[in-house]
């Protein structure tokens, strides 16, 4: 031991800084020993142990973090803020026994639980966590109370929406906006209707300048974490820039300040796309947020304080409940393990090529696509601007905006048929928000149609219209949207693919309708066209404008 700290194999020469400035512990020194998972680093966990006398137990687990190949941004950001706030812990008054081990949560703490008995600890957010410690729960070993981080109770989903499909949001939206009161005056919405989201669907033409993006200054614990994980997880994709990542506590109180910053044109921007700005006025709050070193309350009141206009306020409120309603789709369905819906194996190494690659089943895969993940996702360039443009800051930083990842990453997936798990698996290791309950429900709910009818009324693809009119990419593209842009023709061939599928669906009957209206010839190019662009594509090679144009002439 080191003291409180202790030292796995892998921590030798990365981690002696912060271990020389944690205090030793022993299982004596208080009266109730808490275990706070790794998205829970907050002391308002600590607000609702009954004991007054308590200390912190904190875990790094090497196997968690090779469980998957994970952005080594998002490796870094989480560990830099857990080693942050134990030393705030620690100068606050409580004790912290910090282990790091290359073992998994549940082997750690059945060991740490032998030495300082039974630890109280507090639901995981993700289901694999819950399921990892289950046994300890029912030894006694760990003593779980409810989860005190979210905004919303688990009644309010049951009463608005039930626990069985379909689930939508609108009525849970009413429902919280209702029992919370926010934006409510004598039992009505502010300003006299729920959602203003037609309001926030303009694209940006630099009329306003988003906020410049903060950059934090780099300590010592930053540094060493940049190091380990460097060193450690030297496999995994992208690269740590922790100057990008708000990590203590006085980063986090000025990442609130830029996201209040950017809240005055959120709303209207919401929807926009640029390469002049990537995040142009989103907040990027939701990594602190799921880590829970930024609360979701505090971020919520934040924005109902603010004097930003009101369709911002109602936008981002309504992304915050959002984030409630897909944690409670995935926790009534046990992860959408009960949903009837078809289900295929997948490969689960998000093809990532260092990743052992396996199989396994059972997936929620409505549509039956079956395409692989194709290498463009990790950086190789597809020759679709608005691809690349949007995979680069996910490789650079583990990050975009909630539009690229729906409109342009998922909807490229999803007309290609790349297999929804897997493309699931690549959000969920690539980005630095993405956690099971968080990311299963945006990628196969919403992103991939994967869960069909069971969250939303359709499938949320497009063609390039939808890119050039909400974006700057096409500009810089060697494809003309208009004019040979292939996406447009995936989009039409996906359209035919599945007619079948969608039969009987009344939002999707206009679409199905102009598919049957559609010149045989051009559906036959459709077809070649979409046969051509994924053969080329996960072959890892460029598309080009000439490839589209041989098949044109070879039809003509």
């Amino acid at each position: 031991m080191v003291g409180s700290f202790q030292v796995g194999k892998h921590t030798a020469g990365h981690s002696r800084s912060f271990a020389s400035r944690l205090h030793s512990v022993k299982p004596s020194d208080v009266k109730t020993w808490v275990w706070l998972a790794y998205d829970q680093l907050h002391e308002m966990f600590l607000d609702t142990v009954t004991s007054n006398d308590v200390g912190v137990v904190l875990i790094e687990s090497a196997q968690k973090g090779t469980s998957r190949p994970y952005h080594k941004q998002k490796l870094a950001m989480l560990l830099s803020n857990q080693r942050h706030f134990a030393l705030e812990l620690q100068a606050n008054g409580t004790p912290v026994h910090y282990v790091f081990s290359q073992s998994g949560y549940a082997e750690v703490l059945e060991n740490v639980s032998q030495r300082f008995g039974p630890l109280e600890c507090f639901e995981p957010a993700e289901r694999s966590l819950r399921l990892e410690i289950e046994g300890l729960n029912k030894t006694g070993q760990l003593i779980v109370h409810p989860h005190p981080g979210w905004l919303t109770k688990r009644d309010w989903f049951e009463q608005s929406v039930g626990t069985s499909p379909p689930f939508r949001m609108d009525a849970f939206y009413r429902k919280v906006r209702s029992m919370t009161g926010w934006l409510m005056e004598e039992g009505k919405p502010v300003g006299g209707k729920y959602s203003y989201d037609a309001e926030n669907r303009f694209p940006w033409k630099e009329e306003h300048q988003p906020p410049p993006t903060p950059l934090y200054s780099i300590d010592d614990i930053d540094g060493e974490v940049t190091a380990l994980v460097e060193s450690l997880y030297s496999t995994h994709p992208g690269t740590v820039d922790l100057s990008r990542a708000p990590t203590s506590a006085e980063d986090i109180e000025e990442a609130l300040h830029f996201a209040l910053k950017c809240l005055p044109y959120f709303g209207r921007y919401e929807d926009a796309m640029s390469e002049k700005s990537v995040g142009l006025f989103h907040t990027r709050l939701a990594p602190l947020v799921n880590l829970h070193r930024l609360l979701p309350l505090r971020v919520v009141e934040a924005v109902l304080a603010s004097n930003a206009p009101l369709n911002s306020v109602e936008g981002y409120v309504r992304q915050m409940i959002w984030r409630e309603y897909v944690h409670h789709v995935h926790d009534v369905t046990d992860g959408f393990r009960t949903l009837d819906v078809p289900r295929t194996p997948a490969n689960r190494s998000a093809r990532w090529e260092p990743s052992e690659n396996h199989l396994d089943d059972g997936h929620p895969n409505f549509l039956e696509q079956k395409g692989a993940l194709p290498q463009a996702y990790w950086g190789a360039q597809s020759g679709l601007r608005c691809l690349d443009a949007s995979v680069q800051p996910v490789m650079d930083e583990g990050w975009t905006h909630h539009i690229p990842r729906l409109m342009v990453l998922s909807n490229i997936a999803n007309l290609l048929d790349v297999n929804p798990r897997e493309l699931t698996d690549w959000f969920h290791a690539a980005f630095i928000d993405a956690y099971d309950w968080v990311v299963e429900p945006n990628v196969l709910g919403m992103g991939t149609f994967a869960l069909g009818t069971a969250m939303m009324t359709k499938p949320y693809v497009a063609g390039s219209a939808y890119i050039n009119r909400m974006s700057d990419h096409c500009k810089s593209c060697s494809f003309h949207p208009k004019k040979n842009c292939p996406i447009t023709r995936l989009y039409w061939a996906y359209l035919a693919r599945h007619e079948s599928a969608f039969e009987g669906n009344h939002r999707m009957s206009m679409a199905l309708r102009n598919v049957q209206r559609r010149d045989l010839h051009e559906r036959s190019v459709d077809i070649l066209t979409f046969e051509h662009v994924k053969q080329t594509l996960q072959a890892g090679k460029r598309l080009h404008p000439e490839g589209l144009e041989d098949i044109l002439q070879w039809t003509s």
